[in-house]
């Protein structure tokens, strides 16, 4: 089992660890604060620094996956290639620090929390996202079409509100009172801990609404005047009932 430590605080670069494991997919600690793939946000990449000084660079973090292919409580650390030698020389119950690449992360936790931001402009259901450092998208299960210069304009007026972040948890039970509260029709929160973990934009008081507020695992910024300077940068008919809207880093 590994302990996420990026759940409780997104702003941690680095954390020391121990080896726990080390299998054909990677490198298994007893805590990271790399963020595994999923959720429709990439995972992390950056390095382990072993006692020596040396380095193992991690390309990306998967979740673990036992023999069945069942998703496992462990973080697998994937190497990045071409360094066979040194991965020979690990040992389990070594010590390490675990590293993240910040600049990468730190895009995504901005484009991540603006996604949150354009379901408050768009409210419908999604189908589909993609988070990376670059871009992000989403899909959204809609017929009308949408304006590109409208989106920037909503999301620049949301970023300059600076609106503060929360990071709670919900039970299962309340969850199951107010099922809206699931934006995505592809992704369903994990269950099985008796908590899901909540991102809430604004609204922090009982008699303010928030900007936006829905169950996610993934990484975000503090305050939406974190974000910067984002556009839409397409808007695509997907299908008959889909409308992708991509976001980018404002030029």
């Amino acid at each position: 089992m590994t302990q996420d430590l990026f759940r409780q605080d997104a702003y941690l670069r680095e954390c020391s660890a121990q080896i726990t494991a080390i299998t054909d997919t990677g490198i298994v600690l007893d805590q990271t604060v790399f963020y595994p793939l999923g959720g429709g946000q990439a995972g992390d990449s950056g390095v382990l620094v072993l006692a020596d000084g040396s380095e193992i660079a991690i390309a990306d973090t998967r979740k673990g996956k036992d023999a069945e292919g069942r998703p496992t409580s462990d973080i697998v650390h994937v190497p990045a290639a071409g360094q066979e030698e040194r991965l020979a020389q690990l040992a389990t119950g070594a010590a390490v620090t675990a590293r993240i690449d910040w600049e990468r992360r730190h895009r995504m936790m901005r484009l991540h929390t603006t996604s949150h931001l354009l379901c408050h402009l768009v409210p419908q259901l999604v189908n589909g996202c993609s988070i990376t450092p670059d871009y992000a998208r989403i899909d959204f299960a809609m017929t009308d079409p949408l304006d590109k210069e409208q989106l920037t304009a909503g999301i620049a007026a949301l970023v300059a509100a600076a609106h503060p972040l929360t990071v709670a948890s919900i039970s299962d039970e309340e969850l199951d009172a107010n099922p809206s509260l699931v934006k995505s029709m592809s992704v369903q929160p994990p269950r099985g801990t008796g908590r899901i973990r909540t991102i809430r934009i604004g609204g922090t008081t009982d008699n303010d609404l928030p900007v936006d507020l829905q169950p996610c695992g993934g990484t975000h910024v503090a305050n939406t005047a974190e974000i910067g300077a984002i556009a839409v940068t397409k808007i695509e008919k997907k299908s008959a009932t889909t409308r992708r809207v991509v976001l980018g880093f404002a030029q």
